[in-house]
């Protein structure tokens, strides 16, 4: 099953997060981001022509963040939207946050 057709399950904190080599291994399949220097967070930067471009898809992932109640970090500005995603109630990275990635990379930038 691809990580598109997984729904997000809630975190309810008590699970340890995923080691850098578990993180690695879920890093192939959304092969565009990257893992963070301590392997807690995984990150993509997505480039636009302009500001209301990258703002049109960050609106389109806070439809795809409630949907699955898993927020994501986000920077926005000119020409870019940066998409962070870690599962904040285990300090680190869970399935979840693979799932998330490989949706928003579902929309398209």
């Amino acid at each position: 099953m691809s990580l598109t057709d997984k729904t997000c399950v809630p975190c309810q904190g008590g699970v340890a997060p995923m080691d850098r080599q578990q993180a690695e291994q879920m890093l192939v399949q959304v092969p565009e981001w990257s893992l963070d220097t301590d392997a807690r967070m995984i990150y993509r930067r997505f480039k636009f022509r302009n500001f209301i471009d990258a703002l049109s898809f960050v609106n389109r992932v806070t439809e795809v963040a409630e949907a699955e109640d898993h927020h994501p970090d986000i920077l926005l500005g000119y020409g870019y939207a940066e998409v962070r995603i870690q599962t904040h109630k285990i300090e680190g990275l869970h399935e979840n946050d693979f799932i998330l990635a490989a949706k928003v990379d579902a929309l398209g930038a």
